[in-house]
């Protein structure tokens, strides 16, 4: 694996290997978001070996209003720290280094008081709260020791939704055009570095494609990473918008490559590569072709803790 097994080192982002486990929800935290000893024993188990150079851990919520279902991990409150610290100790005890990613589900939470999600438009003082929220959680990442935070943007939640023009009418400066719609996400990473310091790595999960014709379009897309790293992103980690996951009718893997190469060429950030890799010697020839920096392999190491180790080891 010549090109998968290839340390990388910005100054900023400094990684053993080129192999990235994205992040997978796994219901495994309470009901109130806290961690459980299962959930921890999962990352245990996928980072033995420290075969996997990055792993994100699965979507948490900034907020209650923003909860996504019912066993998300929490981010939203101090009192969650200490036991996520033993997440990020176990996964560094295994030799792998981790970020957590942060989320506001958006339209997609769960009915949870006077969610904002029930009104017909989230006006401008939810908007700053949303940010202060995002700051506030990216703060509680770095204090639970983990190496960096992901904002997600990605599978229609929140900040999709303000991405993509299939869900974004607005008419004001939060709508319009890639411009306004990115808007929200700029204010949101300016927070972000703000808070957590210049040497903080931030990723962003970015919804490159809805798979629509009326959705965000690639030149958008590449518009939009563009305006991402100019705020301060240190590494854009490419997935689905509004068609979530994968596009339809895709069996190809790394299905989400032509945006992921559009996007690394006009970066001078590292990018991320998901979407349905199950063979490594696909993933090196992907990072030898310029598809992406990174690769992210998700559902194999899901159902095979060992895949990471054998495919480090093959020739």
């Amino acid at each position: 694996m010549k090109y998968l097994s290839k340390p990388f080192n910005n100054g900023k982002i400094n990684l053993k290997n080129r192999l990235i486990m994205p992040p997978m929800a796994t219901a495994k935290s309470e009901t109130n978001g806290r961690i459980t000893q299962d959930l921890i024993d999962y990352y245990d188990e996928k980072s033995k070996g420290g075969y996997i150079s990055l792993i994100i851990i699965e979507h948490s919520y900034i907020s209650e209003d923003g909860k996504a279902s019912k066993n998300q991990i929490s981010i939203a409150e101090d009192s969650v720290i200490d036991d996520l610290r033993k997440l990020s100790d176990v996964i560094h005890k295994n030799g792998s280094k981790t970020v957590m990613q942060i989320n506001h589900a958006g339209s997609r939470a769960l009915e949870v008081g006077n969610s904002i999600h029930r009104g017909p438009l989230i006006d401008k003082d939810e908007i700053k709260e949303i940010v202060y929220n995002f700051r506030k959680a990216a703060i509680r990442v770095k204090e639970a020791g983990f190496d960096g935070v992901e904002i997600h943007s990605a599978h229609n939640y929140l900040l999709n939704q303000f991405l993509s023009p299939i869900t974004n009418k607005r008419d004001d400066k939060y709508g319009r055009n890639i411009n306004g719609r990115i808007r929200i996400h700029i204010e949101v990473i300016k927070a972000v570095r703000e808070a957590v310091g210049e040497e903080f790595p931030i990723l962003i999960r970015l919804g490159a494609t809805d798979d629509d014709v009326e959705g965000l379009t690639l030149e958008d897309a590449v518009e939009a990473a563009k305006c991402l790293e100019k705020a301060g992103v240190d590494m854009i980690d490419v997935s689905g918008g509004m068609c979530r996951y994968m596009p339809s009718n895709s069996n190809e893997q790394g299905y989400f490559s032509t945006q992921s190469e559009e996007i690394k060429k006009a970066v001078n950030i590292p990018v991320m590569l998901t979407g349905g890799i199950t063979d490594p010697y696909i993933a090196d020839r992907m990072l030898e072709n310029g598809k992406a920096d990174f690769i992210g392999v998700g559902r194999s190491i899901l159902y095979d803790s060992l895949w990471a180790k054998r495919a480090m080891e093959l020739q």
